[in-house]
């Protein structure tokens, strides 16, 4: 068996926001995945380039502490109001810098991919997001609303990484 489908791989989920900022922290083994930390960064009072700087040292020491293999990013989502798409790419963009010392794999996920990989439809709604993040980790208690969209984006790049590599091996196979 190839050793991606055996080693423990530690993905850190961001939900980005420019005032909560939701990170989930999930180790895969194979198609196996394991909670092991979530939470938000609260980045709601002060001037916007204080807020960036809260996200992106948060994001740092997130890092630091958990030591993921790569870090799987909500897209941004665009919006009637182009200000507040903006503000959200800028908060976006602090995380995801917050990553470079780490030199981690990044992958981007559009929401409704993540919401198709999570639920089954990319319709879903936040709560059905919540629900689902809850029984795939086993959780006893509901993480935030931006935790669970955090965990749901590392969710879907473990599954999708797996699903890749079974796909690999499977064209492997068949040309033998």
């Amino acid at each position: 068996m190839n050793a991606l489908l055996t080693d423990k791989y530690r993905i850190l989920g961001i939900d980005p926001g420019s005032r909560l900022t939701g990170f989930g922290v999930v180790d895969f083994s194979g198609s196996k995945a394991t909670y092991v930390a979530s939470g938000s960064i609260r980045s709601e009072r002060g001037e916007f380039s204080e807020r960036l700087k809260i996200i992106f040292q948060s994001v740092t020491d997130i890092v630091s502490e958990y030591t993921p293999d790569c870090v799987s990013v909500e897209s941004v989502f665009v919006s009637k109001n182009a200000g507040s798409a903006l503000k959200l790419g800028h908060a976006r963009s602090a995380a995801i810098c917050a990553t470079f010392a780490a030199s981690l794999e990044i992958r981007e996920y559009a929401p409704r991919e993540i919401k198709q990989a999570i639920v089954g439809t990319g319709a879903a709604d936040k709560s059905q997001v919540q629900h689902m993040v809850m029984a795939m980790l086993h959780l006893n208690a509901e993480p935030s609303i931006d935790a669970s969209d955090a965990l749901a984006a590392a969710l879907c790049h473990g599954h999708s990484r797996v699903l890749t590599e079974q796909l690999a091996n499977a064209r492997v196979v068949e040309r033998r």
